[in-house]
Parts: C-alpha cells; sequence; structure tokens
C-alpha cells in the first residue's frame, strides 16, 4: 500500500490487546496476533517517515451496559488496569494511546464514544491530537476490521480526513459471516482507500 507519510499523516492502530489478539483473551479475534509484525512495520515506517503514530485502547469499567452481564452484547473484556485491556507485548509502541469507553461507553470509534443506553455521542481527544498536530491524512490498522475499524474509519472520513486502510493489518470478529467483508465495502463506499 502507498501510504501517505509524512508530518502531516498518522497511523492509527486500534485496540491491538490481549483481550483481542492474544487466544487466552476473552474476546479472541482469530488470527490477530499474526497482524502484529506486520503493524510493527508499519510502525517503523511511519516513524521513520516523522509521521504521527498513535494507539487505541478500550479501557472500560468492570461494569457497563457494553457487556453481555450488564445488558449488552460482548463478553468482560478490556477491564482498565488488567492483562486483557494491556497492549500485547509483542506490538511495538512508539506513541500516545488514547484509552476509549472508560465511563462505560460504546468506544467503537477511535473519534467518538456513544452512551449505550441514551446513543448519545461524544468526542474523544484524538481529532484535536491530530488537528493539533496538522494531519490531514490518516491510515487505520488494527482490530477489529467490523467493529472499531470500520467504526474510526467512517468517523476519519466524516471529519474529512484522508483515509487508508491497510487491510493486511486488520482481522475481523466476523460474529455474522461475512461481517469483515461487509465492513470493508462500506469503508470504500465513504471513500477510504483500502488495499
Amino acid at each position: 500500500m502507498s501510504v501517505d507519510l509524512g508530518p502531516k499523516a498518522a497511523l492509527i492502530v486500534v485496540d491491538v490487546q490481549n483481550d483481542f489478539a492474544d487466544p487466552r483473551g476473552s474476546l479472541y479475534v482469530r488470527g490477530a496476533e499474526a497482524v502484529i509484525p506486520i503493524i510493527n512495520e508499519q510502525v517503523d515506517t511511519t516513524r521513520t517517515a516523522g509521521a504521527f503514530v498513535v494507539y487505541t485502547q478500550d479501557w472500560h469499567p468492570a461494569s457497563t451496559p457494553h457487556f453481555k452481564k450488564d445488558g449488552g452484547i460482548w463478553p468482560v473484556h478490556c477491564v482498565k488496569g488488567t492483562w486483557g485491556a494491556q497492549l500485547h507485548p509483542d506490538l511495538e509502541v512508539v506513541g500516545e494511546s488514547l484509552k476509549k469507553g472508560t465511563e462505560g461507553e460504546d468506544g467503537y470509534s477511535a473519534f467518538s464514544v456513544r452512551d449505550p443506553r441514551s446513543g448519545e455521542t461524544a468526542p474523544t481527544l484524538l481529532e484535536e491530537m491530530l488537528r493539533e498536530r496538522g494531519v490531514r491524512a490518516v491510515t487505520v490498522c488494527g482490530l477489529a476490521t467490523d467493529y472499531c475499524v470500520v467504526e474510526t474509519v467512517l468517523d476519519a472520513r466524516r471529519l474529512d480526513f484522508s483515509t487508508g486502510v491497510f487491510s493486511k493489518a486488520i482481522r475481523a470478529v466476523d460474529l455474522h459471516a461475512g461481517d469483515g467483508d461487509r465492513a470493508l465495502e462500506r469503508m470504500r463506499k465513504a471513500g477510504a482507500v483500502v488495499d
């Protein structure tokens, strides 16, 4: 993929956390550990070019309407301060980490959170972080294609960032067969370049 690199670009590494990327994790995404070396190569390339690297992490409280036990659809995962919430130890971390879902919201997009009861959305600090650095183009990789990656990409396009998706460095949950492919199509329709 021809990634737009330089000081006006950023790499967003989405949720490469133990609960998603380690087979022992509570919400393991099949094949997730295979993307880590690919992401690390991209991180090195991005850093060498002087572009900004930012990581996202689900950082949930122990009880939240996001979790099945509290009325949501997901098993308990990425509870703040736990092993499952930590970035995978094989991931090269060279930049800031943005925590999302910290107050029990659905934190699918790196750019926004949504109250699972009212449906109201609020911005995270990501857009501000990017605008302060003059970033105009983002490349997104990480987990999972059909949830946090697609929502991050759609928000990036809505906010008028030139957006690329490094498809070799994402994996889907595929809760329903084909969810990953449908997510890729949604990203393309929004104007993202999917390699």
